[in-house]
């Protein structure tokens, strides 16, 4: 009982780590920058709202983000800080009718939290792996400081060290991989942080891979056996990833697989959704 108890638990608790843009004031849209690019149309400072961005917080072309070059906003997500900043850490006030101060200071913790609301996702996650069982009672700990941390007021979310607290985060996830790749049958393949930008990995055994932090840009990974592979961080923009099998791999989120390229025939995990692009058109 306990244990379903606690599977209903994280199953809520990792909803609330998806983006509510209704529940949102445009932050990523305003308090973010970014570079004109093949993802973006249009250079934006940090803190200037982008000028598709409506007084109602949404977004004028949002139907056609794809079209108007504007992919990377169609594969972002915040891991819900945006609903906890805008409602909870600044109790509903608005960043278009606060003074300038509250404003930069929204601007400026909204990354901090999007920081802990992934870690967040990560600890959640290394809970539901059997697996990593010798060291759950290690992460709930990390998960309840993390989650003390993003509930900080936004004096204290201004003057975090949120780059030390990933670390120690960092050596229990490291611990997780570890005990759950062991479990997994055949060599088990050391790719972490490598170059793999447009790597020919058709059909390729990956299953059990490291690899975190890879650079998988353009990689042809079609037919690639990738279960119980740990993909955190990992680049996966534009990778082909039609008819891959990824179910069991772990620590995958959902902007990675909206960045990558797939189809009806690829195998996800159950934490993230198939992207409507993979069968709209890109």
């Amino acid at each position: 009982m306990r244990e379903h108890t606690a599977d209903r638990t994280r199953t809520r608790a990792r909803a609330e780590l998806r983006g509510d843009c209704a529940s949102c004031f445009g932050l990523c849209c305003a308090a973010l920058p970014f570079a004109r690019s093949a993802d973006f149309a249009i250079d934006k400072d940090a803190g200037t709202p982008c000028p598709n961005l409506r007084t109602d917080h949404r977004c004028g072309i949002h139907a056609t983000l794809r079209e108007r070059g504007f992919t990377g906003c169609t594969v972002y997500d915040c891991f819900g800080a945006g609903q906890r900043v805008s409602q909870l850490t600044f109790g509903g006030r608005d960043w278009r009718a606060g003074p300038p101060e509250q404003r930069r200071r929204m601007f400026d913790v909204f990354p901090v939290v999007r920081q802990l609301h992934e870690l967040l996702w990560y600890l959640t996650e290394a809970l539901t792996l059997p697996a990593a069982r010798p060291v759950h009672a290690d992460l709930r700990g990390a998960l309840a400081d993390t989650e003390r941390l993003a509930g900080g007021t936004p004096e204290e979310l201004a003057g975090l060290d949120v780059a030390a607290h990933r670390q120690r985060v960092n050596v229990l996830l490291l611990r997780t991989s570890e005990l759950v790749r062991a479990g997994t049958r055949g060599r088990k393949k050391n790719r972490r942080n490598a170059d793999l930008m447009g790597a020919r990995l058709k059909g390729a055994d990956l299953a059990g891979a490291d690899l975190r932090g890879a650079y998988l840009i353009a990689a042809d990974l079609t037919g690639a056996d990738l279960r119980g592979a740990d993909l955190i961080g990992a680049d996966l923009r534009d990778a082909d990833l039609t008819d891959a099998d990824l179910t069991g791999a772990f620590f995958l989120t959902q902007p990675q697989v909206n960045a990558a390229r797939g189809g009806p025939g690829t195998g996800l995990p159950d934490s993230v959704t198939r992207p409507v692009h993979w069968t709209a058109g890109r």
